[in-house]
C-alpha cells in the first residue's frame, strides 16, 4: 500500500495534465464477464483503445486518491480521543486491512486533511 503522502495529484506529485474520464459502472452482467472491461475489448482502432484506456487509468488513479483521502479522514475520526466510541489503531488497522503503523500514518494524514480544509469533494 502506498504511503499517504505518496498519493498522486494534490499530495506532492506533479499535477495531472489530463482531466480523468468519469468512471461509469458497467451492467452487472458485463462486470461478471472477465473478458469484458469497459468495452475495451471491442475497440479495433489502437488509437481509440489507447485513448480510452488512458482515460480509464487516469480515472481509476483519481478515484484511488479520493478514496484514500476518505479512508484517512474516517480513520482520523474513529481514532479521535474525544469520541466515546473511539477505536484503537489496532482495531482500525484490522478493519481496513492495514498494518498498525500504516493506520497511524493514515490517522495523521486524515487529521492533516481536516485541519487544512483539503477535504475531498
Amino acid at each position: 500500500m502506498p504511503e499517504p503522502d505518496a498519493a498522486q495529484g494534490r499530495h506532492g506529485s506533479a499535477p495531472r495534465r489530463l482531466k480523468p474520464a468519469p468512471l461509469l459502472f458497467e451492467p452487472a452482467a458485463a462486470a461478471s464477464d472477465e473478458a469484458h472491461f469497459f468495452d475495451l475489448e471491442s475497440m479495433e482502432d489502437p488509437r481509440e483503445l489507447l485513448s480510452r484506456s488512458t482515460e480509464l487509468v487516469l480515472a481509476f488513479r483519481a478515484a484511488t486518491d479520493r478514496a484514500m483521502e476518505f479512508q484517512a479522514m474516517a480513520a482520523a475520526q474513529l481514532a479521535d480521543p474525544r469520541r466515546f466510541d473511539r477505536l484503537t489503531l489496532a482495531v482500525i488497522a484490522e478493519r481496513a486491512e492495514w498494518t498498525e503503523d500504516y493506520a497511524k500514518k493514515m490517522v495523521e494524514f486524515g487529521r492533516e486533511l481536516m485541519r487544512s480544509g483539503e477535504l475531498p469533494d
